[in-house]
């Protein structure tokens, strides 16, 4: 059916690009927030994994930080 359609497979090369695109706009701050919070920056890749990326989240705000443990601006 979508063969008939003019737009059948720009539409799917679109996808994937406009998906490639939010990817990039999502792991990137994740990425650097793992980093400046101590952890290891891979771990803002599970930001893509749809429901894993709800526990890293939560992870990240309610975990002790590396970071602060590393600083003694806090004692």
């Amino acid at each position: 059916m979508m063969e008939n359609n003019a737009f059948g497979h720009t539409m799917w090369a679109g996808h994937w690009l406009w998906m490639l695109v939010i990817g990039v706009i999502v792991v990137i701050p994740a990425w650097r927030l793992c980093q400046r919070m101590g952890y290891p920056g891979p771990l803002g890749l599970l930001i893509l994994i749809p429901l894993v990326n709800l526990f890293l989240l939560y992870f990240l705000a309610f975990s002790p930080w590396p970071a602060d443990k590393s600083d003694d601006r806090n004692v």
